[in-house]
């Protein structure tokens, strides 16, 4: 009993260590930050969303036509609570810091969360596009269903999608959180604030990270590795265009790294593994090797 309490007294001058460091100058010390969002709740929110936009695929009774309302209301009830405090403390927060131009105010957090519910049916029928471009684009594919259940690719875009509509209201923080989770979880890091056309498709898709600013056309297709990245370059202010763009139906293989704001990848281009590409090309381009081809007419 006497060693428990000698060494409970050393651990309460541990903790009055730790407790202390609290007092240093650190640009991490912000106590305030506790009533930022809540990760876990975001994600549980997340969680419930993701079934409405497949339902057939994640319901654990039989779905009819009967009770499929009551089956979304029961997501969509739980997802509106978590999300209306979430998005109120990240309001709130960011008003704390000084606010932003544009940005919501407290108190807008139901219209947002109404309007984010909203585009649910626009972003079931692009997400169906990109299950066909999956299905099309990968020999492999036995079914949709395989597809749906089983592509790490599917799950990194439905995030994506989903937290790209809170960017695009410009609800700080959750949109990342959210992304970043689907990162962790496919291996494929797609920024929220990333343009993203129709019928995209990710082949394998590990290790695969698409840039804030970058633009994608339709019809794009990428394989595992490639980086849509931004050069080296000082901080000039968020608005600044740092990705490349690519133009519809272009091709991405294995490994490649596009850098670069100003470049565009022309429509209808292929670009092989493994290349390094800081400069645009034109449409129909082959980029192989070192060469560079335009395609016949």
């Amino acid at each position: 009993m006497k060693e428990r309490l000698c060494q409970y007294g050393a651990l309460e001058k541990t903790i009055d260590n730790v407790v202390d460091s609290y007092h240093d100058d650190l640009p991490v010390n912000c106590l305030e930050s506790a009533a930022l969002p809540n990760k876990r709740k975001v994600l549980e929110a997340l969680r419930e969303l993701e079934p409405v936009l497949f339902m057939g695929f994640y319901a654990k009774r039989e779905l009819t036509r009967t009770n499929l309302r009551h089956g979304i209301s029961e997501h969509l009830y739980r997802a509106h609570d978590l999300l209306i405090e979430q998005i109120r403390s990240a309001l709130n927060y960011q008003k704390w810091q000084g606010g932003c131009k544009d940005c919501p105010e407290p108190g807008e957090e139901g219209r947002i969360v109404l309007e984010l519910f909203n585009s649910i049916p626009a972003l079931r029928r692009t997400l169906n596009g990109d299950l066909l471009a999956a299905y099309e684009g990968d020999p492999a594919a036995g079914t949709i269903e395989e597809i749906v259940f089983s592509y790490p690719s599917i799950r990194a875009i439905s995030a994506y999608r989903i937290a790209h509509q809170l960017h695009q209201m410009r609800i700080p923080m959750i949109p990342r959180i959210m992304t970043e989770n689907a990162h962790s979880r496919t291996g494929i890091d797609i920024h929220p604030g990333a343009s993203i056309g129709e019928r995209f498709f990710i082949d394998h898709g590990t290790g695969v990270v698409i840039g804030e600013t970058a633009v994608i056309g339709n019809n794009v297709k990428l394989y595992q590795g490639v980086t849509l990245g931004a050069l080296s370059i000082p901080r000039r202010g968020v608005t600044q265009k740092r990705h490349p763009t690519l133009e519809d139906r272009v091709t991405v293989y294995a490994g490649a790294t596009i850098l670069g704001g100003d470049t565009i990848v022309g429509e209808g281009s292929v670009v092989g593994g493994n290349q390094w590409l800081t400069h645009s090309v034109e449409p129909g381009s082959k980029v192989f090797g070192q060469a560079k081809t335009a395609a016949a007419e």
